[in-house]
């Protein structure tokens, strides 16, 4: 085996090492009988997106046919729309593997990153339906702050989040975090989920105002089904769309993604390679030289 990180594969998406030249692509949801990556399906007023990518990283290509594909949905006569997402991951945020691979890997951050902010800019901003993120895998990074652009948030008991980026050589972070973490748990709760970089299990994060309730998996098209059929959901569309357009006015969305933005640049084409460097052992899985301050606590408190 390789010794070195120089001398490691990564993983890489397979149409990124491939010739596929000559082989016809079967556009998206044309044919019924094969594994479809996203996939739309419908009953009861309720529309179910899933996008079980594989180990919940999300490329650009990824996040902008996820768009269209939400898009459609609230184009359709439904109430409810639920994000999916797969059965062993809801969602992790970036592709890693797709940037590492690039010609330019802090260009393709940049395209990765504004393409799942455009996703959570759609979900968002959803007049038409009342959202929900159901998460039945596991979520990190970006893709714990995508489910937070939902309406309501639920997981299944077994579900853990990593709601956090800085394990990622201090990477800032985008998603709109920033909007959507305080409204949820307050500045308290941000230092906390931010600062602390440990798992959070399902219960613990609907204790903390996380999301908003945990519950058997076999139950997400009963809960969704009963926000579609509730006699007041005129009542809690109209409510949504005022909470949303006094968010705006207080502070617009734009200006929450350029400041994270602006952060997130600095990572990507500044001086401080530690993002680049986090990424390259993280793919090739670089054994870390010690075991970081956060969780090595005996270590942190002789300091000083």
């Amino acid at each position: 085996p390789a010794s070195t990180p120089e001398e490691r594969e990564f993983k890489r998406p397979a149409s990124m090492v491939l010739d596929l030249g000559g082989i016809p692509e079967i556009p998206e949801g044309t044919d019924e009988t094969t594994w479809r990556e996203i996939r739309y399906e419908e009953t009861g007023g309720v529309g179910y997106l899933y996008f079980p990518f594989y180990n919940g990283a999300m490329s650009t290509d990824q996040c902008k046919r996820l768009q269209t594909a939400y898009l459609d949905a609230c184009a359709r006569d439904t109430r409810v729309i639920v994000l999916m997402g797969g059965g062993d991951f809801w969602s992790n945020g970036m592709h890693l593997g797709a940037i590492e691979g690039a010609d330019s890997p802090a260009e393709e951050s940049w395209r990765n990153i504004n393409a799942i902010d455009d996703l959570g800019h759609a979900i968002l901003t959803t007049e038409s339906h009342l959202t929900v993120a159901a998460m039945r895998g596991n979520a990190g990074a970006g893709g714990v702050f995508l489910a937070l652009a939902a309406d309501r948030v639920i997981a299944t008991p077994h579900v853990v989040l990593n709601p956090h980026y800085k394990n990622m050589g201090n990477l800032y972070g985008s998603e709109y975090w920033t909007y959507l973490l305080p409204r949820r748990v307050g500045e308290a709760g941000v230092a906390r989920v931010m600062g602390r970089r440990l798992p959070i299990g399902a219960r613990e994060a609907a204790q903390m105002g996380l999301i908003d309730e945990y519950l058997d998996g076999a139950k997400i098209s009963e809960y969704a089904q009963s926000l579609a059929n509730a006699g007041d959901f005129p009542a809690r569309l109209a409510a949504k769309r005022k909470l949303r357009s006094e968010d705006e006015a207080a502070k617009p969305l734009a200006e929450y993604r350029k400041d994270e933005l602006e952060r997130m640049h600095l990572n990507f084409f500044g001086f401080d390679p530690s993002y680049h460097i986090a990424r390259y052992n993280f793919m090739r899985k670089t054994p870390a030289s010690r075991t970081p301050l956060f969780i090595a606590k005996h270590r942190r408190m002789g300091q000083g």
